[in-house]
């Protein structure tokens, strides 16, 4: 069964990496997705043990993004936090994938 891993794949590759009022919520909903696909991978044998600890990841990686749209934020600082919360999003479902 490839498919949870297809299905990384295909988030994976959406991943955008520049900070855009589009873009936040792009990657919102790649982390929804993505821990819905986690849930899925959870309910099968072969994941179940090895699944829990990629679900640690989505709440700092959400903050981070959150912080990344603060108002307050000069651009340069949004820049930089998004693309560390989409690195991170990015080592997580690479990580995944390797299952």
């Amino acid at each position: 069964m490839n498919e949870p891993k297809e299905q990384l794949k295909e988030l994976f590759d959406r991943i955008p990496r520049r900070h855009t009022a589009e873009n936040v919520k792009e990657i919102y909903s790649l982390l929804d997705a993505y821990e819905d696909l986690l849930k899925t991978m959870e309910t099968d044998a072969r994941y179940e043990k090895q699944v829990p600890r990629f679900f640690e990841a989505l709440d700092p990686i959400r903050a981070t993004i959150k912080k990344s749209n603060d108002n307050k934020a000069s651009k340069k600082t949004k820049d930089v936090l998004f693309d560390e919360a989409s690195g991170a999003l990015k080592d997580t479902m690479e990580e995944a994938m390797q299952l």
